[in-house]
């Protein structure tokens, strides 16, 4: 009997906490929404735009026609103003507000207007592109409502959200929904850790709040999912990561971040498997500026890039946002993945910001040869890469290599391109047909599934892809 009444204690009791920690839906956002509004503000901006008259009334010309060419050079050039709606909030009663940098990219005027009715003019503190943050300050000796950033990594998918924002000129415009996922890469930005809400965000959201229930910013209203109209996929940068850019915008007017100088790529499964790695996890070194920080190191393209400063890189994306947070000039050390074993190598972070453009070492160029060839064994067609390639797409002097001309059906490199430029085979530079071709049927006779070759794209990224080996797909019809 003593049992039973125990036993019907507990559950009472487990079954009042958890009634207890239960969030239910809020009955209304009214005063939540009250509170905040005055601290939520409209963006407009304005801009010249330069454009050249039709010097032919009537006539439109096709995209892409010699015609269109000709009017865009004889054209009359006219001016016009541009006008863009954007949002923003207030994090200072002296009138700091924060918005998107494409908010006010360009701008020659800001207006923002404050609870409805009244207009200021604003200049810019500060804007990073990267991040796509700006920092502005109303032109005003007012005292102004603020709002406080939130500690957006204790948001939780399912939790309550608001956006209020300027949707379509629209202002004051309040929405609600909750967190739908969080660290979402959409390929806006370098540094993507977006929080995904299904609260209503459209054109003219932008740089405006996303609030918890407690009324913090917990993200900065970015991006939606869909041309015409919201579809209940917005997404927001996390407050943590904007406020780490914002203090150094009301600091400094700029942005001071970590600098490696290096091209990283995502580790795949196969890269994995012919690196000897137990998993896929890290960054990849795909090339290595001249005369950078990880240059200077010793780091090398083709290593593999496991932790940062003591903390691990599980996934490729990690890296850059970590690299980018640490302070510049800091020695810090990293762990790679290289000749499958560990090493720790030491680097001075130089600054992102005022590092030159990326470039590769120099050498001396190949000799140049147009003759086509097949290789059987991985059914494509190549030729030697020669140094009108090199100056045409702005290589490396040093590279050597096979432009894909041709890919056959079922070639175990079906993923990529013609075009493409294989430059590398399991470590060793191709030079020749017969480069490649020897290390791939060495790679057949160890009965080896994979082998890690390197290429250029067609955008002249150096890049890591693992080929898996098939005897069914090198023993079959080849068709070109």
């Amino acid at each position: 009997m003593n049992k039973i009444k125990k036993l019907l204690i507990v559950f009472f009791t487990l079954t009042f906490v958890m009634q207890v920690n239960a969030k239910d839906a809020p009955a209304s956002f009214a005063d939540l929404a009250e509170r905040l509004m005055p601290s939520v503000v409209n963006i407009s901006t304005t801009t010249t735009v330069t454009t050249n008259a039709n010097p032919f009334p009537g006539f439109e010309f096709p995209p892409g026609s010699p015609f269109e060419d000709m009017f865009k050079e004889f054209g009359t050039p006219q001016t016009r103003k541009s006008a863009a709606l954007g949002s923003g909030f207030i994090i200072d009663e002296k009138g700091i507000v924060i918005t998107n940098n494409h908010v006010i990219q360009g701008a020659e005027d800001i207006v923002v207007r404050v609870g409805g009715d009244k207009e200021y003019k604003a200049t810019i503190i500060g804007a990073d592109p990267l991040s796509d943050i700006a920092v502005l300050q109303i032109d005003s000796k007012e005292k102004f409502t603020p709002v406080n950033f939130g500690d957006s990594d204790k948001a939780r998918i399912g939790d309550w959200v608001i956006a209020i924002g300027n949707p379509f000129g629209l202002g004051g415009t309040v929405t609600a929904g909750i967190i739908s996922a969080r660290n979402r890469s959409i390929g806006l930005s370098r540094y993507e850790d977006y929080i995904q809400t299904d609260a209503s965000i459209n054109s003219g959201n932008s740089g405006g709040p996303l609030f918890d229930m407690n009324g913090d910013v917990i993200g900065i209203n970015t991006a939606i999912l869909g041309k015409g109209g919201s579809i209940g996929i917005g997404f927001s940068i996390p407050s943590n990561d904007a406020k780490r850019v914002v203090n150094q915008l009301i600091e400094f007017g700029e942005t001071k971040r970590g600098w490696l100088g290096v091209r990283i790529q995502v580790v795949s499964e196969e890269i994995a498997e012919v690196e000897k790695l137990d998993e896929p996890r890290g960054a990849l070194v795909a090339s290595v500026a001249e005369k950078s920080p990880s240059d200077k190191a010793g780091i090398k393209a083709g290593d593999i890039i496991l932790e940062f400063n003591g903390t691990k890189i599980d996934e490729m994306k990690e890296l850059p946002k970590i690299v980018a947070q640490t302070k510049v000039g800091k020695t810090i050390n990293v762990k790679i993945w290289r000749n499958k074993k560990e090493i720790i190598k030491k680097i001075k972070l130089g600054r992102l910001e005022t590092s030159s453009d990326f470039k590769e070492k120099k050498k001396e160029p190949t000799t140049e040869t147009p003759d086509i060839l097949e290789i059987k064994s991985l059914k494509i067609l190549v030729r030697l890469l020669n140094k009108k390639d090199i100056d045409q797409r702005k290589l490396p002097n040093q590279t050597t290599g096979l432009v894909i001309t041709n890919i056959g059906n079922n070639s175990p490199v079906n993923n990529l391109n013609i075009g493409d430029i294989i430059v590398e085979a399991q470590k060793k530079k191709i030079k020749s047909i017969k480069d490649l071709e020897g290390v791939v049927n060495k790679a057949l006779k160890s009965d080896q599934k994979t082998i890690l070759i390197v290429i250029y794209n067609s955008q002249n990224q150096r890049r890591y892809i693992g080929v898996k080996l098939d005897w069914k797909w090198t023993n079959s019809p080849r068709s070109f």
